[in-house]
């Protein structure tokens, strides 16, 4: 790590080779892979007091995650002990800090600093960051954010009244665990995957809960059990069943993916099964009418949970069937004129998917934001990874890497190898180097992703979901399978970039924004 100075002879703080932005799955997994490189000049930035990204901040009541414990783990870094088949928040959160223990990232982690703005530096081929803990420069940036960072929470403007409401408002990744909710009138906004879970959390202890249900979920039954002793000493004995578990689990979700992204038909079946478990646990029939959706199994998030339905059939519980629109004093007025007076709102309204904070802080070569870059298609990128014009940076988790029925872990590993080979092709090319992908490489990869996103279920099973942007494109999941993004990812293909090169001493630049020398690169040079 060396230091930085700006034209001027300004210090510009610590100079590294890599920096990466968060400390979730995606930025420990990208510093245990640097590592691996040998590569030990880099650092994480992180704007908590800890790791754990998604993990550390959603510790609301009843979180866990959905899918299978031994899958959603990194294949570098088995865990044997995990208690359950699918473990909650507490032991994912454990696990991500002994991974950050395991392989000795604590000397690179920098705790506090949030990542207020970043440039590119033309002449110099390296990103100036600011962050709340202090400048610093790197010649690569890895932004490992994540889409589930950034609470998505209605404002006054667009939910009148509620700067006026007298109670307690939070959102369920920022929960208020100073807040006593025994006996209370809460209400619960939305009915997602944090909803399902939280409901029949609060339900027991709670005063009344009204839930605003603007689109009822499709939920499966949760096939979830206790792992007993006997069997996690089986895994941590003979490390080869764990293997053939997480084999397992996978193979199972690989030959699931046709039907989500050529064959939504058949996903009728999956229906049949989500209806049953509903009409087992929901006797009223008025009740079920309105927790049954009229849109395709998959189109929205399939939901897994035994005790959602239950929960709702309870004396203290309402389920209004229609979003909420205003707050009058401590009354909430839902779109179809139902009222409820609550002490206590919790929004479990998404995140800011489509739409990165982090995009609005990312200054290119053009001087423009990646927010800016991204106004008009949405967001894109080649392989789920580099933006045309923002040069040695790279997303983990970018556009269309999101799953709709498998582990995300797989994804991060697949885009860790292309940020490993991104790398080596720099150390390759030698001496002050960047690649920038070429904004006909982008647009080529994203025109082959969204001609596949025509026939999912994602784009035709008749919802309305984060997956896709206020222009109707999804530019979240992936549309194949996991095997195919490995494959795609498997290395970098430099006819896909722009080589640049920095100026020679003495070297004239003229050419405005993009004043460095572009090295045109053929396949395989």
């Amino acid at each position: 790590m060396g230091e930085h100075r700006d034209g001027n002879g300004r210090e510009r703080g610590p100079h590294v080779r890599v920096a990466v932005i968060g400390s979730g799955f995606g930025g420990l997994g990208a510093a245990v892979r640097l590592r691996r490189e040998g590569i030990t000049d880099f650092v994480v930035l992180e704007r908590a007091g800890s790791v754990g990204g998604t993990w550390r901040d959603n510790d609301y009541p009843g979180c866990a995650c959905d899918v299978p414990s031994h899958l959603y783990s990194f294949s570098f870094a088995p865990h044997p002990d995990w208690p359950r088949a699918f473990s909650g928040q507490e032991h994912i959160r454990a696990y991500l800090e002994q991974v950050a223990d395991v392989f000795g990232l604590r000397p690179h982690l920098r705790f506090d600093s949030e990542v207020t703005m970043m440039r590119w530096d033309a002449e110099r081929l390296c990103w100036d960051i600011e962050t709340s803990g202090g400048p610093l420069s790197a010649d690569v940036v890895v932004s490992a954010t994540g889409p589930l960072s950034d609470p998505k929470i209605p404002t006054g403007a667009e939910l009148p009244g509620l700067d006026s409401f007298p109670g307690r408002v939070f959102h369920s990744a920022r929960w208020d665990h100073g807040y006593d909710l025994r006996g209370k009138r809460v209400a619960m906004i939305g009915t997602g995957a944090s909803a399902i879970q939280i409901v029949p959390a609060i339900q027991p202890e709670v005063g009344r809960l009204t839930l605003f249900q603007r689109t009822p979920p499709w939920v499966l039954p949760r096939v979830d059990r206790a792992i007993g002793g006997v069997e996690r000493w089986l895994h941590r004995q003979l490390p080869f069943t764990a293997r053939a578990r997480r084999g397992l689990l996978w193979g199972i979700r690989e030959l699931q993916v046709q039907a989500f992204t050529k064959r939504p038909e058949v996903l009728g079946v999956v229906e049949r099964v989500a209806k049953r478990h509903l009409a087992r646990t929901v006797e009223d029939p008025a009740l079920r009418a309105r927790l049954t959706p009229g849109y395709r199994i998959g189109c929205k998030r399939i939901l897994l949970s035994n005790t959602y339905y239950p929960a709702l059939t309870r004396p203290n519980v309402d389920v209004v069937a229609s979003g909420l629109a205003e707050v009058d004093g401590s009354t909430l007025v839902a779109a179809d004129g139902t009222t409820a007076e609550v002490d206590a709102i919790v929004f479990g309204t998404g995140f800011h998917v489509t739409d990165m904070p982090i995009a609005d802080r990312v200054v290119g070569a053009d001087g423009r934001t990646l927010a800016e870059a991204w106004a008009d298609g949405g967001m894109r990128s080649l392989r789920g990874a580099s933006a045309a014009g923002f040069p040695n940076w790279m997303t983990i988790i970018g556009p269309n890497t999101g799953l709709g029925n498998s582990s995300m872990i797989l994804m991060i590993e697949s885009q860790l190898a292309y940020m490993a080979d991104f790398v080596r092709q720099l150390d390759v090319l030698g001496g002050r180097v960047a690649l920038d992908a070429r904004p006909a490489a982008v647009a080529a990869w994203n025109e082959r992703v969204q001609r596949r996103m025509e026939r999912t279920v994602w784009n035709t099973g008749g919802c309305t979901s984060w997956y896709r942007d206020a222009n109707g494109r999804n530019t979240t999941l992936w549309p194949g399978t996991t095997a195919e993004f490995r494959s795609a990812t498997r290395r970098v293909e430099l006819s896909e970039y722009e080589v640049l090169r920095a100026p020679r001493p003495g070297t004239e630049n003229t050419g405005g924004a993009r004043n460095w020398n572009t090295a045109k690169v053929e396949a395989g040079a």
